[in-house]
């Protein structure tokens, strides 16, 4: 799709490939998923971003259906798990039996690999909260190291890979809360809200219309993206670049949130790192090829959103982290270019 980007300069025939190769993904998922122009934007900043997301929202608001229309929309690999309470760690990575007749080629002798759905580009994490803890943290590997531990060996993940995890609010019958080291690892948590009245109408009309009972109006979707054009982007993305009063500021939002009122843990520096990662995938989906304040700002809530704990008085008073976020990066004084 486009040159290896050098890291000095990136050339503005390749900004406007990657903008328009991303706005004819965008236009392919708009068929399938109505009035979350927001939730699309920000998984697409997160796969150029080499991020994983969690999308939260109550059921029936499309948390499925686009990472469905995701996948059918790239010439990837995919593969979906359904969380439940009897899922075990192996079923999500595989596992390795004893078989004399193996060649011994994977380096775990005459044990042979069935490989879980992991090994794929695309995973699909759905309702990851109704699993318990344990199962659910067999993923903090697979998510930080793209790898797999079996039998001491290690087999690595194919590349791009993206868990896309999909959970309701954990106020919700027979839900876990996620381990804090794993919410860690997802770049962007994504709230899904409901539609405006006029898109809820246009969903009913492409859930039902020439539709067979509960399918997902996905048919009409084709692959436009290859796995060379995600690689490419996710290249270019590192190379955007980022003043260093910029990252300063990143580094200045993160930071108020720890003992900021109402918060009782703040974001640590991985919340920095995925304000300034999101930030240059989402400038060059704009074909730009450096960050803004504007673009920092803008991921404040996504970023840090998992990142930070309500404290106990504030969840008393109705207070919302979205809320104190808001607040404390509005304290912060954006530099000036």
């Amino acid at each position: 799709m486009m040159n290896n980007p050098s890291p000095m300069l990136i050339k503005p025939e390749d900004l406007a490939r990657a903008a328009e190769v991303m706005q004819t993904l965008r236009g392919e998922l708009s068929k399938s998923v109505v009035g979350q122009a927001e939730a699309v934007e920000q998984t697409l900043v997160a796969l150029v971003a080499s991020g994983h997301v969690l999308i939260e929202g109550v059921p029936g608001l499309g948390k499925t259906l686009l990472a469905r229309a995701l996948a059918r929309t790239m010439t990837l690999g995919y593969a979906r798990i359904q969380f439940t309470p009897d899922l075990m760690p192996s079923d999500i990575t595989g596992h390795a039996v004893l078989d004399p007749a193996a060649t011994g080629a994977t380096g775990l002798g005459n044990l042979r690999v069935f490989q879980g759905p992991v090994f794929t580009n695309l995973l699909l994490a759905d309702e990851i909260n109704r699993a318990p803890a344990k199962t659910q943290s067999a993923l903090l590997e697979v998510m930080q190291e793209y790898q797999v531990t079996l039998e001491g060996k290690t087999l690595a993940l194919p590349r791009p890979f993206m868990v896309l995890a999909t959970q309701n609010p954990i106020d919700t019958e027979g839900t876990y809360p996620l381990p804090e080291a794993q919410l860690d690892r997802f770049l962007l948590k994504i709230s899904i809200g409901y539609p405006s009245q006029a898109d809820e109408t246009a969903i009913v009309r492409d859930s039902t219309e020439g539709q067979a009972g509960n399918l997902l109006p996905l048919e009409q979707l084709k692959p436009v993206v290859e796995e060379r054009h995600v690689l490419g982007l996710q290249k270019m993305a590192s190379f955007i670049r980022a003043d260093e009063r910029v990252l300063d500021y990143a580094v200045r939002i993160a930071r108020a949130t720890r003992g900021w009122p109402g918060l009782s843990a703040g974001a640590g520096p991985r919340g920095a790192i995925a304000l300034v990662r999101a930030a240059r995938a989402s400038a060059l989906l704009q074909a730009r090829d450096f960050i803004t304040p504007d673009d920092i700002k803008q991921y404040v809530l996504p970023a840090l959103r998992h990142r930070v704990l309500l404290a106990p008085d504030a969840q008393l008073e109705g207070r919302t982290v979205d809320e104190l976020l808001r607040t404390a990066a509005d304290s912060v004084p954006a530099p000036r270019l």
